[in-house]
């Protein structure tokens, strides 16, 4: 049994992996600080679990990090922590920087002493496995993909501060050789996801009769990524990625902005046949873009791939069959988390100068 400090595993993300790490038999003390997309209901099944610790908390709170180390004899951080919506970020940049930079900072410097402090046969097996982004590659013309060695080019401030975060634990591998690993992923999806993103958001919308709005043409590109494919990489990473190393992780599943809404809106009218007989597909209203918008995203696996026979299980059509199944048998679970600081309206627009 391995003790992980799981951050950020209140949010979609990393209660998929806390959920699947306590069922396979990992001990999990994770730290949340519940900000709007954290929900202790996305881990009802792990509630009063004697493998899993629940800290309310903030990663920027160094001596709190500290003490968790060191108390439950951690064996490895996975730090999932992390503001991440884009749209936010041109709202307000202040908390991310705050959050992913910052709070990414004061984790390293509680992970490196605790680290260094550690019997040595203990510090071998140590890790601390930072979970990122492509989004750091900025953006893709028409062709090729992102590798590890691809530049960065972050575009947004929820980028940006991605970037620096991702700069901060190489530092700290070169500088002081924390045993660190770093994961760059493709956009992903599945269960408990906040509404806020492109797949739930045209989901409940949808399935409410609302207008769905598409940013510009609909025809900006991401590589999506099955949540539960997108554990399974981490996992891999964390038993036998090389230290100090990056792996990208794409689920080979690009599509269109466009193409996804539409295929949800299918999805629903099957399952789901619209009172008015209209095609869901009706709804689509295209809509003034997001400021600075990437064209296009697309991970080559290929490193993950050779070195550690990681592959995407679940394709496209599957996965996002699943998620239009799961919302739909898990309503309550939305409702309770649109609990009134977010009502499915648009942001991340940006405010006018002089405004």
């Amino acid at each position: 049994m391995k003790t992980l400090l799981v951050t950020g595993g209140a949010g979609f993300i990393g209660g998929n992996f806390v959920l699947e790490a306590v069922a396979r038999g990992d001990r999990v003390v994770n730290l949340d600080k519940l900000t709007y997309a954290g929900n202790l209901d996305t881990l009802a099944a792990v509630r009063g679990h004697a493998n899993h610790v629940f800290v309310q908390g903030d990663i920027g709170d160094r001596a709190l990090c500290a003490r968790l180390l060191a108390e439950h004899a951690v064996d490895a951080v996975v730090n999932f922590a992390a503001e991440s919506h884009v749209d936010r970020s041109i709202d307000g940049p202040a908390a991310f920087i705050e959050t992913n930079v910052a709070g990414t900072l004061a984790l390293l410097e509680a992970a490196r002493d605790y680290w260094k402090a550690l019997p040595l046969a203990r510090q071998d097996g140590f890790r601390f496995l930072h979970v990122s982004t492509d989004e750091v590659y900025g953006s893709l013309g028409p062709v090729g993909r992102f590798t590890e060695t691809t530049p960065y080019a972050p575009n947004s401030p929820y980028s940006a501060s991605k970037a620096a975060s991702d700069h901060l634990v190489r530092a700290f591998h070169h500088t002081w050789g924390l045993p660190v690993l770093t994961t760059n992923c493709s956009n992903n999806y599945g269960p408990y996801q906040f509404p806020e993103k492109l797949i739930p958001l045209t989901l409940q919308k949808a399935l409410h009769g609302e207008p769905l709005p598409v940013y510009g043409d609909g025809r900006n590109v991401r590589d999506w990524l099955y949540v539960g494919d997108h554990c399974a990489a981490i996992r891999r990473v964390l038993e036998a990625g090389r230290v100090g190393e990056t792996y990208n992780v794409g689920g080979d599943a690009e599509r269109e902005n466009l193409h996804v809404v539409r295929t949800i809106c299918a999805l629903l009218d099957a399952r789901r046949p619209p009172a008015d007989g209209r095609p869901r597909e009706s709804l689509i209203r295209f809509v003034k873009d997001r400021p600075g918008h990437d064209r296009r995203y697309a991970i080559d696996a290929g490193k993950i791939r050779r070195e550690l026979g990681w592959t995407p299980a679940v394709g496209f059509e599957e996965g996002i069959g699943r998620t239009v199944d799961w919302y739909l048998d898990h309503q309550p679970w939305v409702a309770r988390v649109l609990d009134g600081s977010y009502r499915l309206e648009r942001i991340g627009q940006g405010a006018e100068v002089g405004a």
